[in-house]
C-alpha cells in the first residue's frame, strides 16, 4: 500500500480555555473539601483537575489523516476511491449542515468548537452513508489532500484491470 501524495494529519483538540475550566473545576472540588482539611482539600484539587482534563484531553482526541488511500476520521476508515467531491464549509455553511440541513444516516466527525467543516459526499452505492461531515480547523487543506489521495489511487486501482 502507497502512502498518499500529500499526507494530511489534524487532531481536533479542546480549545485552551477548556484546560482553565479544568483548573477551575479543581479548585472549585478543592473548596468542597477545604472543611475537611487540608489534605482531602489537596487532594480535591489534583483530583478534580486530573478528572476534568481526561474529560477534556478524551474529547479533544479524534484525529482526521489522509494516508495509504484511506480516510480515518476518528474511528471510520474510509477508502478515498469510495468519496466524491468535497465541499469547504465556512461557518455559517457548517451550522446549517449540523442542523437543518442534516441527514440522519450521514457520518458526523462534530466539534462544536471548531467553526469550519469539510462535507465530504461518499459514492460507493453499497454505503447508505449519504455524506460525511468533517469538522476541521483547516478545511482547504484536507480537501486537497482527499484530491491528491484519490487521484493516487485511480491509477492504481486501474492497473490491476488492465493486467
Amino acid at each position: 500500500m502507497q502512502l498518499s501524495a500529500q499526507p494530511y494529519e489534524e487532531r481536533l483538540t479542546a480549545p485552551r480555555s477548556w484546560w482553565l475550566i479544568s483548573l477551575l473545576l479543581g479548585i472549585s472540588c478543592a473548596l468542597i473539601l477545604l472543611p475537611f482539611g487540608t489534605l482531602p482539600m489537596l487532594g480535591g484539587l489534583v483530583g478534580g483537575t486530573a478528572a476534568a482534563a481526561v474529560v477534556a484531553s478524551s474529547y479533544g482526541s479524534p484525529r482526521i489523516r489522509v494516508v495509504g488511500g484511506l480516510l480515518i476520521a476518528g474511528e471510520a476508515k474510509i477508502p478515498v476511491t469510495a468519496l466524491g467531491e468535497a465541499e469547504v464549509l465556512d461557518a455559517e455553511e457548517a451550522r446549517a449542515w449540523r442542523t437543518h440541513k442534516a441527514d440522519t444516516r450521514a457520518f458526523l466527525l462534530l466539534r462544536a468548537y471548531i467553526p469550519g467543516a469539510l462535507r465530504v459526499i461518499v459514492t460507493d452505492p453499497e454505503d447508505p452513508t449519504p455524506y460525511l461531515y468533517l469538522s476541521t480547523r483547516e478545511p482547504e487543506r484536507l480537501a486537497q489532500a482527499l484530491s491528491a489521495a484519490r487521484a493516487a489511487a485511480e491509477p492504481e486501482a486501474a492497473e490491476p484491470e488492465a493486467a
